[in-house]
């Protein structure tokens, strides 16, 4: 039989690795279980913040939907060209929006692909350092969160005493939006302040000022 041969018969009849079903199941239940312990982890480090539990789930689902493509591509030679021709099709337009979401979708499916090879302990490792360092991280102070302090007056030309208050209790300012009508005056300004409650107050008591709101803003914070 030449060559040409040989690889034919290879390709066809298969196997890469003999799997039996134990291996399988446990390497199945080891994904199941780690794959549940990020669903908690998730929980836990979205709590007090927008927490999708269908995304949650999707992620215990994912790491078994790759755990299962792993071992069925160390079968056969032919079921992973095939795997690796219909993925090569799919197209997923849900845009992530959430930078954390996209290292638990990526932690999630590493996890299915290191279950799959049978690199248990790596992945339980993994998983335990990536914990420490996303919960350490997650609650080290970098910098204090910026405040949006919003005042609606009927001064057009009070936005001067308005600044001069601001500046009194706050470290840092900066207007971000500035808006007029005709009667009419809108400012929009981040603040770094520790006595927010005071300097509403002392805005309220301004002249023409009808709305005063100070409110947090998550995410991006100003150094």
């Amino acid at each position: 039989m030449d060559f040409r041969g040989i690889l034919k018969e290879s390709f066809i009849q298969t196997t890469i690795g003999n799997i039996n079903r134990g291996d399988v199941i446990l390497a199945l239940m080891a994904a199941c279980l780690i794959s549940v312990y990020i669903f908690f982890i998730y929980r836990f480090i979205t709590k007090g913040k927008f927490y999708n539990k269908n995304f949650n789930i999707s992620l215990v689902a994912l790491a078994l939907i790759t755990t299962a493509i792993i071992l069925s591509i160390q079968s056969s030679m032919v079921i992973s060209l095939g795997m690796v021709g219909a993925l090569s099709i799919v197209r997923f337009r849900t845009a992530v929006k959430e930078p954390m979401d996209l290292v638990f979708l990526f932690w999630s499916i590493s996890v299915g692909i290191i279950c799959g090879a049978g690199l248990f302990e790596i992945a339980i490792l993994a998983s335990l350092l990536i914990t420490a360092a996303i919960t350490a991280l997650h609650y080290l102070p970098m910098a204090k969160t910026s405040m949006i302090l919003i005042v609606d007056s009927l001064n057009l030309d009070g936005e001067e005493e308005i600044m001069n208050i601001v500046e009194k209790y706050s470290s840092y300012s900066k207007v971000k939006s500035r808006g007029m009508e005709e009667k009419n005056l809108n400012l929009v300004i981040e603040v770094k302040i520790e006595n927010g409650a005071e300097c509403i107050r002392e805005i309220n008591r301004l002249k023409g000022v009808r709305y005063v709101s100070m409110v947090s803003q998550e995410g991006e914070v100003t150094f």
